[in-house]
This record gives structure tokens, C-alpha cells and sequence, in this order.
């Protein structure tokens, strides 16, 4: 290679790893691929943007740069003239064994699937002008590349860049400041990169999430009722679609509306899978005519069924409501107690409290012949219910281990009503202030569903 020298500061005698010369520590290191016989590119004094030295490593061809491409490695400096290993047109009777060429036979015609060209002859196959750099790009995909060239090959240099790399340099006008500047633009460069591939990606899995949820959580069907609905749902697993929380809501043709919110134990996706079966169920059974313990204890052979071992339980809360919108039936099993607010001519005439939790039953999946009573429950003529999972009330307050508990949410519900939030206003400034009050993002899933009814 016709070079004015660029001289490793190291080489493949370097431990794996290491990330400084004998004179202190380095904030980059470089991997320079080329194979030049009489000694390399020797550029002085590469710097870094503290001032310290750039750490150079020498690789002669692709197996030694694969063994010397450890995590410490920044950049890659590749030489586009690095020989690439020819394919052989043809092995078969008549070829010269490892010569590529072919003895006695006619010319033949073979296309070159790197370039999409065809050439005739005898003989090896051109390879792709760029295909080692492209082969570096799939070695080291995390990895700066700077591709190095001849300074009349302006052409080649930007075809490498529109292939992958971070920027091109001419060999013959290298000096240790050009150099180095250019190392540190196309390690930030590639940084950029890779941050910008991951914010578009975080985007794209957004709104795949977004699409997949509205398919996986349910519509209510309450066609013909005067209830409102609103419903907040947070899944407590980072990046995850839907936790092992579920809810529904569904009028039947009698006038009767049923609302039921449970949840799976643990944060998986077999949890959030086993979700999705119970409320479908719910909904299939209720449509049905099921109601109270009957439900319920179908819901458990469901459950018995489905769920991956036995140590696997759901709580479960379901509510009737009567057609008049007066009266209701509760059912829990093992889950928190919905919390209701009675209303009186446009103002809140009774603070919120919870309902009747006694009578309750254990959780689905605990007991082979459990049974689950239902509770009948005077609404009045104008209220507020609301259902939750056990993630809104057990997110610590504060730094210490204290839990938000039921008591904690009745206060902060009976403040929030206060200050006039409902419907979905209610439902968002209760999870934001559970949150807050946790100090960050709950790690429970949480689920909470509202039903108004005026006058």
C-alpha cells in the first residue's frame, strides 16, 4: 500500500480488554484493518478529545481483526484494498483444486450475486469491490468504521459510506490531526446512529403496542345502559403490552349490567396470556346466564385448566348491577373490596368507602371446592364505582416500606372528589399520584375501572 505510514501503537500481542498504553489510560481504541507488506499508515500522535493518546491495534486480514475486535474497540479503520477472497466458478470435474480456475473446459458464464453483474471466462469470479468492508459492517454492527481509499477514488469511498460507514479518508493525505478528528466525528456519529435506530424503533413498538392493545383489552358492551365507563390500565412490566391485571364490562339483554376486574399472580406473559383467557370467559359465561358462585367456580376450572402449574391463582371481583341501577350483587374472591361514593342532587352527600368485604371467598385456583357468596348491595339512586387490583394501593409512600394501602386510597380518592376530578380525570390523577408517591413507576401492574350513574 502506497503510504506515508500509520504505525500501530499496538498490536495482537495486546490482552483483550486492555484500554491503555504504558503511559496512562485512553478513552478510544482503534482497530486498523489493512495488510500493507512493507509497514502500515504511520500517523503520529493520535489524540483523543481529553488530550490523551489514541490506541491503535493492527489487524492483517479478517480472522485476525475478528480476534482483535474485543469491547473495548471504538472505530475501525478499514482499507478498501484489502484483498477478498475469490469464489470459484465452477467445482467440478476439470477444476484446479483451491486454483479457482477451470482446465480444458469452455468459458462459462456465471452471475455474482454480491454485485448483481455476470462475467464469461474461465477463472474466479470478481468479488464486490466493497465486499470486505460489508463484511466488517455484519462482524461489528456496534462499531464506528471509517473506510480508508485512494484519493482518486472519491466514488468508492462515498459508495462505502452509503453501504454502512460512518465516513471515508484518503490514504494519502492522512495526518495525525485530520486523523484523529475524524475518529472521534465518527464514533459520536455513530452513536447518533444507533440512538436515533433506537428511538425510531421505541416509536414503531409503540404503536404496534397501541394496536395490539386495543385488540386485547376490552370494549364494554354497555349499549342501552345510562352508566358512564372509564378505565385506566398501566402494565407493570418495563416495555409490556398487557400484565397479568383484566377487566370487562357487559350488558345483558335483561337490562342487568356486569362488571368484573381480576387479577393473575406474577408479571409474565403466560400471567398476561392467562389474563386475556379469564376475561373472555367471564364474558362468554356471563352472556351465558351464569352469575355469583356458579361463575366463579367455572372461572376456576378455567383457570385449573389453563394455568402453567398449580402454584397459579387469580383474584377476582365481579359486581351485577340491577336494570333499576339501584341494587348490586358482589362476589370476591380474594380481591380488594370496590370503593363507592354516593351521590345527592349534583354534590357528594357521603364520603367514599369501600364495600362489604367479609363475605368473601378465596382466591380461584386456592381451593378444589371453594365457594364464593354473593353479597346484595344497596347502591342508591345516584353513585360512583370504582374496582381496582391490588397494584394502586400497594406502591410504597416515600422512601421508606410503608404501602399506600386501602385507607391511604379512600383519603386520597375522597380528596381527589373534592377538587371536582371525575370519570377519567379521577381514574388518571389517582394512578399519577400512586405513582408519585412510590417515587417512579409502580412495579405492579395496575388496573381501575369507574361506573357513574346520576339521578
Amino acid at each position: 500500500m502506497n503510504a506515508s505510514a500509520l504505525a500501530p501503537a499496538d498490536n495482537s500481542t495486546d490482552p483483550p480488554g486492555a484500554t491503555g498504553t504504558g503511559t496512562g489510560s485512553t478513552n478510544l481504541t482503534v482497530l486498523l484493518i489493512e495488510d500493507d507488506p512493507a509497514g502500515s499508515l504511520n500517523v503520529p500522535g493520535l489524540l483523543d478529545s481529553t488530550g490523551k493518546p489514541i490506541r491503535v491495534r493492527t489487524a492483517r486480514n479478517l480472522t485476525e481483526a475478528q480476534r482483535l475486535l474485543t469491547d473495548d474497540v471504538n472505530c475501525i479503520l478499514l482499507d478498501l484494498a484489502l484483498p477478498a477472497p475469490t469464489r470459484p466458478t465452477d467445482s467440478g470435474p476439470g477444476t484446479a483444486p483451491g486454483s479457482g480456475t477451470t482446465t480444458g473446459a469452455a468459458p462459462s458464464t456465471s452471475p455474482n450475486p454480491d454485485t448483481g453483474t455476470t462475467s464469461t471466462g474461465p477463472g474466479p469470479v470478481p468479488p464486490d469491490e466493497l465486499s470486505v468492508l460489508k463484511h466488517v459492517l455484519q462482524l461489528a454492527p456496534r462499531h464506528a468504521v471509517l473506510a480508508l481509499t485512494d484519493s482518486g477514488d472519491a466514488e468508492r469511498g462515498t459508495e462505502a459510506v452509503r453501504v454502512g460507514a460512518q465516513d471515508y479518508l484518503f490514504r494519502d493525505e492522512l495526518d495525525g490531526r485530520l486523523l484523529s478528528r475524524a475518529i472521534r466525528y465518527a464514533v459520536e456519529r455513530k452513536r447518533s446512529d444507533t440512538a436515533e435506530r433506537r428511538l425510531t424503533e421505541s416509536k414503531l413498538r409503540a404503536q404496534e403496542n397501541a394496536r395490539l392493545e386495543r385488540g386485547l383489552l376490552p370494549t364494554p358492551l354497555l349499549e342501552g345502559s345510562s352508566l358512564r365507563f372509564a378505565a385506566r390500565y398501566r402494565p407493570g412490566r418495563s416495555r409490556a403490552l398487557l400484565g397479568g391485571d383484566f377487566y370487562d364490562t357487559v350488558r345483558t339483554p335483561d337490562g342487568t349490567v356486569h362488571v368484573m376486574i381480576g387479577d393473575v399472580c406474577g408479571h409474565g406473559p403466560d400471567e398476561a396470556a392467562l389474563g386475556v383467557e379469564l376475561r373472555i370467559a367471564w364474558r362468554a359465561l356471563t352472556f351465558a346466564g351464569l352469575c355469583g358462585d356458579e361463575l366463579l367456580s367455572t372461572l376456576q376450572r378455567v383457570l385449573e385448566h389453563e394455568r402453567e402449574n398449580d402454584e397459579i391463582f387469580a383474584t377476582l371481583c365481579t359486581v351485577d348491577i340491577a336494570p333499576d341501577g339501584r341494587r348490586a350483587g358482589l362476589c370476591l374472591a380474594g380481591h380488594p373490596s370496590p370503593l363507592i361514593v354516593r351521590h345527592g342532587h349534583g354534590r357528594t352527600t357521603a364520603p367514599a368507602e369501600l364495600l362489604p368485604y367479609d363475605n368473601g371467598g378465596p382466591a380461584l385456583g386456592l381451593l378444589p371446592n371453594a365457594r364464593w357468596p354473593r353479597t346484595q348491595i344497596e347502591l342508591g339512586a345516584a353513585w360512583s364505582l370504582m374496582l381496582y387490583t391490588d397494584g394502586l394501593i400497594e406502591g410504597r409512600i416515600g422512601e421508606g416500606k410503608e404501602r399506600l394501602g386501602q385507607d391511604g386510597m379512600v383519603e386520597m380518592v375522597r380528596r381527589q372528589l373534592a377538587e371536582g376530578l371525575r370519570g377519567e380525570d379521577l381514574l388518571r390523577a389517582a394512578v399519577n399520584e400512586v405513582r408519585d408517591l412510590n417515587g417512579g413507576e409502580l412495579t405492579d401492574d395496575v388496573a381501575v375501572l369507574l361506573l357513574d350513574r346520576d339521578n
